[in-house]
């Protein structure tokens, strides 16, 4: 069996600037090619699309991630395959894995199997540079505070509350916690300080949300880095490096367009944290998908408990994008673990196990349903090893749902083993079905927006916090925040705080342990749980495993 990276070595590859002028119209003056099969899309050229009529959003999302794997960005690229392959014009728009996890855990990120964007090695490492620009930004405000407060700190800084950190686009648990400025006057104030991962970053968030390149300088200087003894914020524009820090992202900002083994084409463009942010690509990647396709397809980071609603409650919220309809990917393997199965046995037969764990996507689909107003259908990315009679289990117990079951095989068979899921989504974004709702209202209080999320889609009893939180709380609705959108950052695995609780668990308790302001980004974080901004890696890194051979071709990489 070939590998992923073996399967988009051996793709042919359509010349980027040939694929973007005869599949998308797009003229040539308007790309800026990076090599042969990369380029970045003008905004200008975009601006200009504005008279033309959106096309259907379609977005993928996911039962809870578990160990067995779930495949959404694969069922995304396969979907968008199988469109394409109906006669449908179609874009996936994604975003840019982070190296972090691509030598960490999960290796490659860019589809799988046949199901693949490609150049698979570019997108999964470098692509165009983007994230390196959004940490260079960020780690240029960074050297502006500790610099400003080494020259007189006219601003006064708490040096107790600076809370701007850098950033590296790595796994690396020894720099979560850091001791700077030592050594004496000439190298600054000594304080506390630490890095996230560029993912985690404010600046790739805002990157996300931004609309145009003013907005994003608007949204940059907006930025709360640190406050004053009297706990008055200070922001990046007081500083006056927003500008410079727009200067780095210029480059950046122009969406990134490449291809799927297929040739269809593929938007790939930020890629924010899909906890500490809102886990989805740029809005101007989104927006100009619309201008270009009849149909979207893109992805939400995590399961519809996470990725769907930060899409639906941040993204559409901000940006006026509305899904027409979503994907809810599953696995039978993935079901089985979420039963109670170990990993290594979800491959035998189990029934049992199986109609167990199901109540986990039940209650996936009943929130994009009936909580997202979002008319849906059950992708079951296909293993060779599941049985008819899991299947037939599956579907039956779904029956009742009002979302239909669809076995897709795009992994083996690329867009081919698609065509059935692809005849349902357009059915069902063309039937206007969709009522796209929010969790909860603008003008209600951050507590009760968190107490929403937490009640309606997590199947919690209550939200619990304590008196430092809920002061917190207070002081960000005091200065004008409370009508941000709120920002859950809980452990992916389950729908509770708990990543060990597996299949629906209800009645828990979500307790708040930490609030974040991300005023440019704007939106407020709520940390619940063991959640990290720097992860670390795994006793076995998938970067043990990645080389490059004689031949100055990549191997490992997934």
């Amino acid at each position: 069996m070939k590998s992923d990276i073996e399967i988009a070595q051996q793709a042919t590859l359509q010349p980027i600037l040939r694929l973007a002028q005869e599949r998308l119209g797009i003229p040539e003056p308007a790309l800026e090619p990076y090599g042969r099969y990369k380029a970045k899309i003008s905004l200008d050229y975009l601006a200009g699309l504005n008279d033309r009529p959106d096309g259907k959003l379609i977005l993928v999302t996911a039962m809870s991630p578990t160990p067995a794997g779930e495949g959404k960005t694969t069922t995304s690229v396969g979907l968008t395959d199988a469109l394409c392959r109906i006669g449908k014009r179609a874009i996936v728009a994604l975003r840019q894995p982070s190296l972090g996890p691509v030598f960490g855990m999960k290796g490659g990120a860019a589809g799988g199997g046949y199901a693949q964007v490609v150049p698979m090695e570019d997108i999964n490492l470098h692509l165009t540079g983007d994230f390196a620009a959004i940490a260079l930004a960020n780690n240029l405000l960074a050297a502006m505070i500790d610099n400003h407060i080494h020259h007189q700190n006219e601003l006064r800084f708490d040096f107790r509350r600076v809370t701007w950190r850098r950033v590296v686009d790595m796994n690396d648990r020894a720099l979560r916690q850091l001791t700077i400025g030592l050594g004496g006057p000439a190298n600054g104030f000594p304080r506390e300080d630490g890095f996230d991962i560029v993912v985690a970053s404010e600046v790739m968030a805002i990157f996300c949300l931004a609309s145009s390149l003013a907005d994003l300088k608007d949204r940059l200087g907006r930025i709360v880095v640190g406050y004053r003894r009297d706990l008055a914020p200070i922001r990046a524009r007081e500083l006056q490096t927003h500008g410079a820090m727009t200067v780095l992202l210029k480059d950046a900002i122009h969406p990134n367009l490449v291809q799927t083994l297929e040739n269809n084409p593929a938007i790939i463009h930020g890629g924010p944290f899909g906890n500490i942010a809102h886990g989805c690509n740029s809005v101007i990647a989104t927006r100009a998908a619309l201008k270009l396709a009849d149909y979207v397809v893109t992805e939400a980071g995590f399961g519809a408990d996470l990725g769907a609603e930060k899409f639906i409650d941040i993204k559409c919220r901000m940006s006026g994008l509305r899904p027409d309809a979503a994907v809810v990917v599953a696995t039978i393997r993935a079901l089985k673990y979420q039963g109670g199965v170990d990993v290594k046995d979800v491959q035998r037969e189990n029934l049992a196990a199986l109609e167990k764990g199901i109540v986990n996507l039940e209650r996936h689909v009943n929130n994009v349903r009936n909580h997202y107003g979002l008319p849906c259908v059950i992708a079951i990315n296909h293993f060779t090893h599941d049985s008819e009679a899991e299947l037939e289990l599956l579907r039956r117990k779904m029956a009742h749902h009002g979302a239909a079951v669809i076995v897709t095989r795009h992994w083996a068979d690329g867009g081919a083993g698609a065509e059935d899921l692809a005849r349902e989504v357009v059915q069902l974004a063309d039937s206007g079905a969709a009522d796209c709702r929010f969790v909860y209202e603008d003008g209600e209080t951050l507590w009760n927006k968190v107490t929403a999320v937490a009640t309606k889609l997590y199947g919690a009893s209550e939200v619990t916090a304590d008196t430092k939180v809920r002061a917190a709380l207070r002081k960000l609705a005091d200065d004008g925040y409370g009508s941000l959108p709120v920002c859950v950052a809980k452990t992916p695995y389950s729908f509770s705080t708990d990543p060990l609780l597996r299949g629906a668990p209800s009645n828990h308790v979500l307790n708040i342990r930490e609030v974040r302001l991300a005023a440019g980004a704007e939106f407020v974080i709520l940390i619940c749980g063991d959640i990290m901004t720097m992860p670390g890696l795994p006793r076995e890194p998938a970067a043990k495993r990645i080389d490059i051979d004689d031949n100055g071709r990549v191997v490992g990489l997934f």
